[in-house]
Protein backbone atom coordinates (compact mmCIF):
# COMPACT_ATOMS: atom_id res chain seq x y z
CA UNK A 1 0.00 0.00 0.00
CA UNK A 2 2.99 2.21 0.70
CA UNK A 3 4.14 2.13 -3.18
CA UNK A 4 0.78 2.69 -4.17
CA UNK A 5 0.20 6.07 -2.04
CA UNK A 6 3.95 6.78 -3.61
CA UNK A 7 3.25 6.44 -6.91
CA UNK A 8 0.05 8.37 -6.36
CA UNK A 9 1.60 11.26 -4.50
CA UNK A 10 4.33 11.16 -7.00
CA UNK A 11 2.59 11.76 -10.12
CA UNK A 12 0.26 14.06 -8.45
CA UNK A 13 2.79 16.80 -7.14
CA UNK A 14 5.93 15.66 -10.03
CA UNK A 15 6.16 19.21 -10.44
CA UNK A 16 9.03 21.89 -10.65
CA UNK A 17 8.86 25.84 -9.87
CA UNK A 18 10.50 26.24 -13.02
CA UNK A 19 7.97 28.80 -15.41
CA UNK A 20 5.26 28.91 -12.26
CA UNK A 21 3.28 31.55 -11.63
CA UNK A 22 3.62 33.95 -8.31
CA UNK A 23 0.02 34.21 -8.62
CA UNK A 24 -1.58 32.56 -5.61
CA UNK A 25 -3.90 29.21 -6.31
CA UNK A 26 -5.57 27.45 -4.60
CA UNK A 27 -8.54 24.85 -5.81
CA UNK A 28 -11.13 25.98 -3.44
CA UNK A 29 -12.10 22.09 -2.76
CA UNK A 30 -11.24 19.54 -2.69
CA UNK A 31 -10.17 19.19 -1.26
CA UNK A 32 -11.77 21.42 0.88
CA UNK A 33 -14.70 21.99 -0.50
CA UNK A 34 -18.04 23.10 0.60
CA UNK A 35 -18.78 26.01 2.35
CA UNK A 36 -17.37 27.55 5.60
CA UNK A 37 -16.75 30.33 7.32
CA UNK A 38 -14.91 33.50 6.34
CA UNK A 39 -11.49 34.26 8.02
CA UNK A 40 -12.32 34.88 12.01
CA UNK A 41 -16.20 33.99 11.52
CA UNK A 42 -15.11 30.51 12.48
CA UNK A 43 -12.30 30.69 15.21
CA UNK A 44 -12.11 28.04 17.89
CA UNK A 45 -9.99 29.18 20.32
CA UNK A 46 -8.90 27.17 23.51
CA UNK A 47 -8.44 30.08 26.32
CA UNK A 48 -4.54 29.34 26.87
CA UNK A 49 -2.57 28.89 30.20
CA UNK A 50 0.71 28.30 28.78
CA UNK A 51 1.66 32.10 28.59
CA UNK A 52 4.97 31.43 27.05
CA UNK A 53 4.26 31.94 23.67
CA UNK A 54 3.69 28.77 22.66
CA UNK A 55 0.82 29.48 20.97
CA UNK A 56 -0.55 27.95 17.94
CA UNK A 57 -2.36 29.49 15.19
CA UNK A 58 -4.21 27.16 12.49
CA UNK A 59 -5.50 28.96 9.25
CA UNK A 60 -7.77 25.72 8.04
CA UNK A 61 -8.39 25.35 4.26
CA UNK A 62 -11.17 22.52 4.92
CA UNK A 63 -14.91 24.10 5.83
CA UNK A 64 -16.42 20.60 5.81
CA UNK A 65 -14.16 20.25 8.55
CA UNK A 66 -13.92 22.88 10.53
CA UNK A 67 -15.99 21.57 13.90
CA UNK A 68 -14.05 18.51 14.00
CA UNK A 69 -10.64 21.14 13.99
CA UNK A 70 -12.15 22.80 16.85
CA UNK A 71 -12.28 19.97 18.90
CA UNK A 72 -8.89 19.15 18.19
CA UNK A 73 -7.88 22.17 19.06
CA UNK A 74 -9.70 22.00 22.69
CA UNK A 75 -8.29 18.25 23.00
CA UNK A 76 -4.82 19.18 22.38
CA UNK A 77 -5.01 22.38 24.76
CA UNK A 78 -6.66 19.84 27.86
CA UNK A 79 -3.71 17.50 27.10
CA UNK A 80 -0.75 19.78 26.71
CA UNK A 81 -1.93 23.53 28.26
CA UNK A 82 -0.63 24.80 24.69
CA UNK A 83 -3.68 26.91 23.07
CA UNK A 84 -4.62 26.25 19.61
CA UNK A 85 -6.72 28.74 17.88
CA UNK A 86 -8.34 27.46 14.71
CA UNK A 87 -9.83 30.05 11.47
CA UNK A 88 -11.53 28.56 8.69
CA UNK A 89 -11.57 29.93 5.54
CA UNK A 90 -14.81 30.25 3.58
CA UNK A 91 -14.92 27.36 0.35
CA UNK A 92 -12.73 29.17 -2.37
CA UNK A 93 -11.49 32.05 -0.11
CA UNK A 94 -8.27 30.55 1.56
CA UNK A 95 -5.89 32.75 -0.10
CA UNK A 96 -7.77 36.07 0.19
CA UNK A 97 -7.84 34.78 3.62
CA UNK A 98 -4.43 34.16 4.30
CA UNK A 99 -3.22 37.31 2.28
CA UNK A 100 -5.50 38.95 5.06
CA UNK A 101 -4.77 36.60 7.81
CA UNK A 102 -1.19 36.72 7.52
CA UNK A 103 -0.48 40.54 7.53
CA UNK A 104 -2.34 40.67 11.03
CA UNK A 105 0.42 40.95 14.43
CA UNK A 106 -1.21 37.55 15.46
CA UNK A 107 -1.13 35.73 12.10
CA UNK A 108 -1.21 31.97 11.35
CA UNK A 109 1.62 29.76 12.37
CA UNK A 110 0.56 27.18 10.25
CA UNK A 111 -0.97 27.25 7.04
CA UNK A 112 -1.35 25.92 3.56
CA UNK A 113 -0.65 26.01 0.08
CA UNK A 114 -1.21 25.16 -3.01
CA UNK A 115 1.69 22.67 -4.28
CA UNK A 116 4.37 24.10 -6.01
CA UNK A 117 2.96 27.32 -7.24
CA UNK A 118 1.48 27.89 -3.77
CA UNK A 119 5.33 27.68 -2.80
CA UNK A 120 6.62 30.30 -5.14
CA UNK A 121 3.70 32.79 -3.72
CA UNK A 122 4.20 31.87 -0.21
CA UNK A 123 8.43 31.19 0.26
CA UNK A 124 8.58 34.37 2.18
CA UNK A 125 7.06 32.59 4.61
CA UNK A 126 7.48 28.81 5.05
CA UNK A 127 10.02 27.84 7.38
CA UNK A 128 12.13 24.65 6.25
CA UNK A 129 10.51 21.91 7.50
CA UNK A 130 13.47 19.29 6.66
CA UNK A 131 14.52 19.07 10.44
CA UNK A 132 10.66 18.45 11.79
CA UNK A 133 9.21 14.90 13.28
CA UNK A 134 6.29 15.06 10.70
CA UNK A 135 8.28 15.46 7.99
CA UNK A 136 11.15 12.22 9.29
CA UNK A 137 7.88 9.97 9.22
CA UNK A 138 6.64 11.07 5.46
CA UNK A 139 6.28 8.12 3.66
CA UNK A 140 8.27 9.30 0.45
CA UNK A 141 10.26 12.06 1.45
CA UNK A 142 10.53 13.13 -2.43
CA UNK A 143 6.54 14.14 -2.14
CA UNK A 144 7.11 17.28 -0.11
CA UNK A 145 7.73 20.60 -1.60
CA UNK A 146 11.47 21.46 -1.45
CA UNK A 147 13.40 24.32 -3.24
CA UNK A 148 15.79 22.25 -5.00
CA UNK A 149 18.24 22.79 -2.46
CA UNK A 150 17.87 20.31 0.69
CA UNK A 151 15.12 22.79 1.97
CA UNK A 152 11.41 21.25 2.55
CA UNK A 153 8.78 23.86 2.73
CA UNK A 154 5.53 21.91 2.01
CA UNK A 155 4.17 18.76 3.57
CA UNK A 156 1.58 16.55 2.63
CA UNK A 157 -1.00 15.30 4.79
CA UNK A 158 -3.63 13.89 3.14
CA UNK A 159 -4.21 11.24 0.15
CA UNK A 160 -7.93 11.94 -1.48
CA UNK A 161 -9.69 10.95 -4.71
CA UNK A 162 -13.01 11.94 -6.57
CA UNK A 163 -15.29 10.51 -8.93
CA UNK A 164 -19.06 10.13 -9.17
CA UNK A 165 -20.46 8.67 -6.18
CA UNK A 166 -23.63 6.54 -6.78
CA UNK A 167 -26.52 5.10 -4.40
CA UNK A 168 -26.40 1.67 -5.12
CA UNK A 169 -29.83 0.89 -3.95
CA UNK A 170 -31.25 3.19 -6.60
CA UNK A 171 -28.68 1.57 -9.28
CA UNK A 172 -30.24 -1.85 -8.38
CA UNK A 173 -33.89 -0.54 -8.74
CA UNK A 174 -33.00 0.59 -11.79
CA UNK A 175 -31.17 -2.26 -13.59
CA UNK A 176 -34.14 -4.41 -12.35
CA UNK A 177 -36.21 -2.89 -14.53
CA UNK A 178 -37.42 -3.89 -17.86
CA UNK A 179 -35.11 -2.58 -20.67
CA UNK A 180 -32.76 -1.25 -18.48
CA UNK A 181 -29.31 -0.55 -20.48
CA UNK A 182 -27.07 -2.31 -18.35
CA UNK A 183 -27.37 -4.84 -16.15
CA UNK A 184 -25.12 -4.12 -13.34
CA UNK A 185 -22.25 -1.11 -12.30
CA UNK A 186 -19.59 -3.28 -13.70
CA UNK A 187 -20.87 -2.60 -17.17
CA UNK A 188 -20.53 0.92 -16.85
CA UNK A 189 -16.96 1.85 -17.87
CA UNK A 190 -17.39 4.07 -20.69
CA UNK A 191 -18.88 7.30 -21.44
CA UNK A 192 -21.68 6.07 -24.16
CA UNK A 193 -22.48 3.27 -21.78
CA UNK A 194 -23.06 6.19 -18.57
CA UNK A 195 -24.83 8.09 -21.16
CA UNK A 196 -27.27 5.52 -22.50
CA UNK A 197 -27.90 4.42 -18.49
CA UNK A 198 -28.27 8.32 -17.29
CA UNK A 199 -31.01 8.81 -20.21
CA UNK A 200 -32.83 6.21 -19.35
CA UNK A 201 -32.97 6.84 -15.77
CA UNK A 202 -33.94 10.46 -16.08
CA UNK A 203 -37.02 8.73 -18.29
CA UNK A 204 -37.63 6.96 -15.39
CA UNK A 205 -36.69 8.91 -12.13
CA UNK A 206 -40.70 8.88 -11.27
CA UNK A 207 -40.52 4.83 -10.86
CA UNK A 208 -37.40 5.46 -9.66
CA UNK A 209 -38.42 8.03 -6.62
CA UNK A 210 -35.68 10.54 -7.69
CA UNK A 211 -36.21 14.40 -8.92
CA UNK A 212 -32.71 13.77 -11.14
CA UNK A 213 -30.01 11.29 -11.38
CA UNK A 214 -27.59 13.70 -10.68
CA UNK A 215 -27.13 16.05 -7.95
CA UNK A 216 -27.40 19.98 -8.82
CA UNK A 217 -23.88 21.30 -10.58
CA UNK A 218 -23.68 24.03 -7.78
CA UNK A 219 -22.33 26.85 -9.99
CA UNK A 220 -22.82 29.36 -7.40
CA UNK A 221 -18.87 31.46 -7.36
CA UNK A 222 -16.86 30.26 -4.91
CA UNK A 223 -19.29 27.02 -4.65
CA UNK A 224 -18.01 25.90 -8.61
CA UNK A 225 -14.54 24.15 -7.69
CA UNK A 226 -16.00 20.62 -8.90
CA UNK A 227 -15.86 21.68 -12.28
CA UNK A 228 -13.38 24.48 -13.18
CA UNK A 229 -10.51 22.51 -11.37
CA UNK A 230 -11.74 18.83 -10.55
CA UNK A 231 -13.40 17.90 -13.73
CA UNK A 232 -11.09 20.02 -16.07
CA UNK A 233 -8.08 18.08 -14.55
CA UNK A 234 -9.39 15.25 -16.67
CA UNK A 235 -9.31 16.69 -20.19
CA UNK A 236 -6.21 18.59 -19.25
CA UNK A 237 -4.27 15.65 -17.97
CA UNK A 238 -4.98 13.53 -21.13
CA UNK A 239 -4.23 16.52 -23.18
CA UNK A 240 -0.83 16.70 -21.20
CA UNK A 241 -0.29 12.72 -21.83
CA UNK A 242 -0.45 12.74 -25.42
CA UNK A 243 1.58 15.50 -25.94
CA UNK A 244 4.30 14.50 -23.82
CA UNK A 245 4.52 17.75 -22.26
CA UNK A 246 6.56 17.75 -19.34
CA UNK A 247 5.55 19.73 -16.55
CA UNK A 248 7.91 20.53 -15.06
CA UNK A 249 8.71 23.14 -17.92
CA UNK A 250 7.56 25.88 -19.45
CA UNK A 251 5.15 24.16 -21.57
CA UNK A 252 2.29 24.34 -19.23
CA UNK A 253 2.17 27.88 -19.98
CA UNK A 254 -0.08 27.67 -22.87
CA UNK A 255 -2.79 24.49 -23.28
CA UNK A 256 -4.79 24.07 -26.55
CA UNK A 257 -7.77 22.43 -24.39
CA UNK A 258 -8.28 19.95 -27.34
CA UNK A 259 -10.40 17.75 -25.05
CA UNK A 260 -13.02 20.46 -24.25
CA UNK A 261 -15.63 18.42 -26.20
CA UNK A 262 -14.99 15.59 -24.18
CA UNK A 263 -15.60 17.77 -21.04
CA UNK A 264 -18.44 18.96 -22.56
CA UNK A 265 -19.98 15.51 -22.67
CA UNK A 266 -19.94 14.35 -19.29
CA UNK A 267 -20.60 18.55 -17.86
CA UNK A 268 -24.29 18.16 -20.56
CA UNK A 269 -24.65 15.04 -18.75
CA UNK A 270 -24.35 16.60 -15.47
CA UNK A 271 -27.12 19.67 -16.47
CA UNK A 272 -29.74 17.57 -18.32
CA UNK A 273 -30.23 14.68 -15.86
CA UNK A 274 -30.10 16.75 -12.64
CA UNK A 275 -32.38 17.69 -9.74
CA UNK A 276 -32.23 21.52 -10.92
CA UNK A 277 -32.83 23.33 -14.20
CA UNK A 278 -29.77 25.05 -15.45
CA UNK A 279 -30.65 28.45 -15.47
CA UNK A 280 -30.57 28.11 -11.40
CA UNK A 281 -27.63 26.62 -10.93
CA UNK A 282 -26.11 29.97 -9.85
CA UNK A 283 -27.58 29.80 -6.45
CA UNK A 284 -26.62 26.45 -5.65
CA UNK A 285 -23.90 25.05 -3.64
CA UNK A 286 -22.25 22.54 -3.05
CA UNK A 287 -23.56 21.26 0.10
CA UNK A 288 -27.56 21.71 -1.33
CA UNK A 289 -25.64 18.86 -3.60
CA UNK A 290 -24.88 16.72 -1.20
CA UNK A 291 -28.22 17.13 0.85
CA UNK A 292 -29.87 15.82 -2.53
CA UNK A 293 -27.79 13.36 -2.64
CA UNK A 294 -28.02 11.93 1.18
CA UNK A 295 -31.79 12.29 1.41
CA UNK A 296 -32.20 10.21 -2.21
CA UNK A 297 -33.31 12.96 -3.89
CA UNK A 298 -31.06 11.64 -6.99
CA UNK A 299 -28.38 8.83 -7.68
CA UNK A 300 -25.33 10.30 -8.35
CA UNK A 301 -23.11 13.19 -7.28
CA UNK A 302 -19.34 13.69 -8.32
CA UNK A 303 -17.42 14.80 -5.25
CA UNK A 304 -14.59 12.99 -3.56
CA UNK A 305 -13.75 11.30 -0.25
CA UNK A 306 -13.87 14.21 1.93
CA UNK A 307 -17.77 14.07 0.69
CA UNK A 308 -18.65 11.44 3.47
CA UNK A 309 -18.72 13.67 6.29
CA UNK A 310 -21.31 15.66 4.67
CA UNK A 311 -23.29 12.98 3.65
CA UNK A 312 -23.14 11.27 7.16
CA UNK A 313 -24.58 14.98 8.78
CA UNK A 314 -27.12 15.24 6.69
CA UNK A 315 -30.36 15.33 8.94
CA UNK A 316 -32.86 12.75 7.80
CA UNK A 317 -30.45 11.02 5.66
CA UNK A 318 -31.56 7.96 4.21
CA UNK A 319 -28.43 6.17 2.19
CA UNK A 320 -26.58 3.17 3.82
CA UNK A 321 -23.09 3.30 3.95
CA UNK A 322 -23.11 -0.28 2.22
CA UNK A 323 -24.92 1.67 -1.09
CA UNK A 324 -22.32 4.26 -1.50
CA UNK A 325 -19.47 3.86 -4.22
CA UNK A 326 -17.38 5.26 -7.01
CA UNK A 327 -17.46 5.58 -10.68
CA UNK A 328 -14.52 6.79 -12.62
CA UNK A 329 -15.63 10.14 -14.42
CA UNK A 330 -15.99 8.85 -17.92
CA UNK A 331 -16.09 11.60 -20.67
CA UNK A 332 -15.73 9.76 -23.63
CA UNK A 333 -11.76 9.60 -23.69
CA UNK A 334 -10.31 6.50 -26.47
CA UNK A 335 -9.15 3.51 -24.12
CA UNK A 336 -11.13 4.75 -20.88
CA UNK A 337 -12.46 1.21 -19.79
CA UNK A 338 -9.60 0.85 -18.13
CA UNK A 339 -9.70 4.29 -16.77
CA UNK A 340 -10.10 4.45 -12.59
CA UNK A 341 -10.26 7.54 -9.60
CA UNK A 342 -8.72 11.10 -10.10
CA UNK A 343 -6.34 10.30 -6.48
CA UNK A 344 -3.97 12.80 -5.36
CA UNK A 345 -2.84 15.60 -2.98
CA UNK A 346 -2.79 19.29 -3.94
CA UNK A 347 -2.28 21.06 -0.30
CA UNK A 348 0.51 20.75 2.07
CA UNK A 349 1.22 21.96 5.28
CA UNK A 350 3.53 24.77 6.15
CA UNK A 351 4.70 26.40 8.82
CA UNK A 352 5.80 30.26 9.34
CA UNK A 353 8.99 31.11 9.63
CA UNK A 354 8.00 34.53 10.50
CA UNK A 355 6.45 33.98 14.02
CA UNK A 356 8.46 33.44 17.21
CA UNK A 357 10.84 30.40 17.32
CA UNK A 358 8.48 29.52 20.37
CA UNK A 359 5.34 29.37 18.42
CA UNK A 360 7.24 26.89 15.36
CA UNK A 361 8.28 24.55 17.59
CA UNK A 362 5.00 24.77 19.04
CA UNK A 363 3.42 24.46 15.70
CA UNK A 364 5.48 21.44 14.97
CA UNK A 365 4.54 19.80 18.14
CA UNK A 366 1.11 19.68 17.08
CA UNK A 367 1.40 18.70 13.75
CA UNK A 368 3.65 15.81 15.13
CA UNK A 369 0.88 14.92 17.51
CA UNK A 370 -1.82 15.15 15.36
CA UNK A 371 -0.01 12.31 12.71
CA UNK A 372 1.15 10.10 15.52
CA UNK A 373 -0.42 10.21 18.72
CA UNK A 374 -3.07 7.62 19.32
CA UNK A 375 -5.85 10.52 20.11
CA UNK A 376 -4.34 12.53 17.40
CA UNK A 377 -4.67 9.58 14.68
CA UNK A 378 -7.90 8.50 15.82
CA UNK A 379 -8.92 12.10 14.82
CA UNK A 380 -7.45 11.62 11.87
CA UNK A 381 -8.40 8.60 10.66
CA UNK A 382 -11.98 8.08 12.06
CA UNK A 383 -13.23 11.89 12.45
CA UNK A 384 -11.57 13.88 9.36
CA UNK A 385 -11.43 10.45 7.54
CA UNK A 386 -7.78 10.57 6.11
CA UNK A 387 -6.10 8.60 4.58
CA UNK A 388 -2.41 9.55 6.30
CA UNK A 389 1.32 9.37 3.86
CA UNK A 390 3.22 8.72 6.87
CA UNK A 391 4.65 5.94 8.50
CA UNK A 392 3.11 6.49 12.22
CA UNK A 393 0.39 5.14 10.93
CA UNK A 394 -0.22 0.95 11.06
CA UNK A 395 -2.40 -1.38 8.47
CA UNK A 396 -5.09 -1.28 10.31
CA UNK A 397 -5.29 2.72 10.96
CA UNK A 398 -6.73 4.13 7.76
CA UNK A 399 -10.76 5.44 7.23
CA UNK A 400 -13.43 3.22 7.70
CA UNK A 401 -15.86 5.47 6.11
CA UNK A 402 -16.93 4.25 2.55
CA UNK A 403 -15.72 6.95 0.82
CA UNK A 404 -12.21 6.27 1.67
CA UNK A 405 -12.69 2.62 1.50
CA UNK A 406 -13.84 2.87 -2.17
CA UNK A 407 -10.31 4.97 -2.62
CA UNK A 408 -8.26 2.32 -1.10
CA UNK A 409 -9.89 0.04 -3.05
CA UNK A 410 -9.93 1.40 -6.38
CA UNK A 411 -5.88 2.12 -5.71
CA UNK A 412 -5.69 -1.32 -5.24
CA UNK A 413 -6.73 -2.30 -8.67
CA UNK A 414 -4.78 -4.22 -11.20
CA UNK A 415 -4.81 -2.56 -14.65
CA UNK A 416 -6.23 0.65 -13.60
CA UNK A 417 -4.53 3.79 -14.69
CA UNK A 418 -5.42 6.37 -11.76
CA UNK A 419 -5.84 10.01 -13.34
CA UNK A 420 -3.07 12.15 -11.05
CA UNK A 421 -4.40 15.49 -9.61
CA UNK A 422 -2.09 18.03 -13.02
CA UNK A 423 -4.75 20.69 -11.11
CA UNK A 424 -1.36 21.67 -9.05
CA UNK A 425 -0.21 23.34 -12.06
CA UNK A 426 -3.13 25.05 -13.29
CA UNK A 427 -2.31 29.25 -13.55
CA UNK A 428 -4.20 30.75 -10.84
CA UNK A 429 -7.53 31.02 -8.95
CA UNK A 430 -8.70 33.50 -10.72
CA UNK A 431 -8.34 31.98 -13.83
CA UNK A 432 -10.77 29.49 -11.88
CA UNK A 433 -12.63 31.54 -11.23
CA UNK A 434 -13.25 33.12 -14.75
CA UNK A 435 -13.99 29.36 -16.03
CA UNK A 436 -16.52 28.91 -13.04
CA UNK A 437 -18.02 32.51 -14.36
CA UNK A 438 -18.15 31.04 -18.05
CA UNK A 439 -19.72 27.26 -16.95
CA UNK A 440 -22.29 29.29 -15.25
CA UNK A 441 -23.18 31.15 -18.63
CA UNK A 442 -23.10 28.41 -20.74
CA UNK A 443 -25.49 26.69 -18.59
CA UNK A 444 -27.68 29.56 -18.33
CA UNK A 445 -27.72 29.59 -21.88
CA UNK A 446 -26.25 32.96 -22.61
CA UNK A 447 -22.42 31.94 -23.76
CA UNK A 448 -21.57 29.05 -26.69
CA UNK A 449 -19.25 26.35 -25.55
CA UNK A 450 -16.94 27.51 -28.32
CA UNK A 451 -16.92 30.83 -26.56
CA UNK A 452 -16.20 28.74 -23.02
CA UNK A 453 -13.42 26.62 -24.65
CA UNK A 454 -11.42 29.79 -26.07
CA UNK A 455 -12.15 31.63 -23.49
CA UNK A 456 -10.24 28.62 -20.95
CA UNK A 457 -7.44 29.25 -23.86
CA UNK A 458 -7.29 32.22 -23.91
CA UNK A 459 -6.96 33.17 -19.68
CA UNK A 460 -4.53 30.08 -19.42
CA UNK A 461 -1.88 31.84 -21.33
CA UNK A 462 -2.67 35.62 -19.93
CA UNK A 463 -2.87 34.03 -15.94
CA UNK A 464 0.25 32.10 -16.47
CA UNK A 465 2.35 35.38 -18.07
CA UNK A 466 1.34 37.10 -14.66
CA UNK A 467 4.17 37.46 -12.16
Amino acid sequence: MKRVLAAVLSAAIAVSFAGCSSSPSSSGQSSSQTSGQTSGADVSSSQGTSGKGEKVYYLNFKPEVAEIYNEIAKTYQEETGVEVTVVTAASGAYEQTLKSEIAKAEPPTIFQINGPKGYVSWKDYCADLRDTDLYQHLTDKALAITDGQGGVYGIPYVVEGYGIIYNDAIMQKYFAMDGAKASSVEEINNFETLKAVVEDMTAKKGELGIEGVFASTSLKPGEDWRWHTHLANLPLYYEFQANSIDLTGDATNTIQFQNSEHFKNIFDLYLNNSTTDPKLLGSRQVADSMAEFALGQCAMVQNGNWAWSQISQVEGNTVKEEDIHFLPIYTGMEGEENQGLSIGTENFLAINKNVSEEQQKASEDFLFWLYSSDKGKDYIVNRLGFIAPFDTFGEGESPADPLAREVLDWMGREGVQTIPWNFTIFPSQTFKDDFGAALLQYAQGSKSWEDVASSVVSRWQEESAVG
